[in-house]
């Protein structure tokens, strides 16, 4: 295990064990001000994780310090109330009993703020969010996503050294959602918080965090920079969550080959010898020849290859065929899907623009407990 680094908001090695032989192994840290955001798939340990830094879950072994206190240890754990830490889920879990001022003074007064103190502060910070004159309503009488709002300023006003958001606008509408987004990215700054964001979407991660922790079975895939890691994949799932094809191959003598001799044979002149994956946008690929299942499939030939339809999800401007053998998917416009030669179980031809494809060298092995 890794020292802990000094001056970091959050310094975490984790290491929980679970009933079944899963384990989670994960090291997170994050500067003051700081926005980290974990991305992974369901099952991978992500709540684990906010477990774990919440103080829901012990550890076996590692460490949690917040603000250069240490919070979680094998043989120390300190009570959530206590350990300067505010979780923001799904479910905002605001007391229904009580309006939505007296929801925030509530973790004011919990800090020692006198009544009436707590309730004015209480109103600033509903002005914040967007509910100003709406501290009388209780919860049954809000939207969700003016609950979300209450329940992000209940949070901020306690003044948490970090704040742990759970997938808070999952469930919102997509134009509430987006205004929750806006919120959350607005007061994150404004207050300095460090925060620590789950999330499956790569719109969250890029509008909130400034470095994304990608965890898979337990363990952390990639890490780094939002814009840096989404742009080149190291994994399946980060490649599917940019919305971004990624095909196994090698390079050799500046040429990439697709692995098992499978897809696309392609220039890479720069590219470093070894193991790298050809990453590109659905809508590089384009459609050069669809045919019949029973007739003999299109012969590969450069930047193009023979793939099977297994999938066709409609979309607002057409389509995206998922493709097997290598797994691509294309982008379709309506005029094409119109022309119905595109169907589930249908051999096609597809191509590829060279220029358009970002070559990213194999990931290293999995990290253990180090950042």
């Amino acid at each position: 295990m890794t020292l802990a680094r000094s001056g970091a908001a959050l310094d975490a090695v984790v290491r929980v064990e679970r009933s079944g032989g899963f384990v989670l192994e994960v090291c997170v840290e994050a500067a003051a001000g700081e926005v980290v955001a974990v991305l992974g798939p369901s099952g991978a340990g992500k709540s684990t994780l906010l477990g774990a830094l919440a103080g829901l879950d012990r550890l076996d072994a590692g460490h949690v310090r917040v603000a250069d206190r240490v919070v979680s240890a094998p043989h120390h754990h300190v009570p959530p109330a206590r350990r300067g830490v505010a979780l923001l889920g799904q479910d905002p879990l605001l007391f229904p009993h009580l309006s939505a001022r007296e929801n925030v003074a509530f973790a004011l007064r919990a800090g020692g703020a006198p009544r009436a103190d707590a309730r004015r502060r209480a109103d600033r910070w509903l002005e914040r969010v967007g509910l100003g004159g709406l501290g009388r309503r209780r919860p049954s009488e809000m939207s969700g996503g003016q609950q979300q709002r209450a329940a992000l300023a209940r949070a901020l006003a306690a003044d948490p050294a970090v704040v742990l958001l759970d997938e808070p606008l999952t469930g919102l509408d997509v134009e509430t959602a987006s205004e929750i987004r806006g919120v959350l990215r607005d007061q994150l700054r404004a207050t300095g918080v460090t925060a620590i964001l789950v999330t499956h979407s790569a719109v969250d991660a890029a509008a909130l965090a400034d470095r994304v922790v990608i965890v898979e079975d337990g363990a952390v895939t990639q890490r780094g920079p939002v814009a840096e890691v989404l742009r080149a994949p190291s994994t399946r799932f980060v490649a599917a969550v940019a919305g971004l094809n990624r095909i196994r191959g090698t390079v050799r003598g500046g040429v990439w080959t697709a692995a098992d001799g499978a897809g696309p044979v392609l220039d890479a002149p720069a590219t470093p010898e070894g193991e790298a994956h050809a990453v590109f946008r659905p809508g590089a690929v384009r459609l050069v020849e669809a045919r019949d299942g029973a007739a003999e499939r299109p012969t590969p030939s450069g930047a193009t290859w023979a793939a099977r339809i297994v999938r066709i999800e409609p979309v607002p401007f057409g389509a995206v065929v998922q493709t097997t053998a290598p797994d691509v998917a294309a982008e379709i416009g309506t005029d094409v899907l119109a022309d119905r030669v595109v169907q589930v179980g249908r051999d096609v031809c597809l191509g590829v623009d060279g220029a358009q494809v970002r070559f990213v060298p194999a990931p290293p092995p999995r990290d253990t407990l180090s950042p």
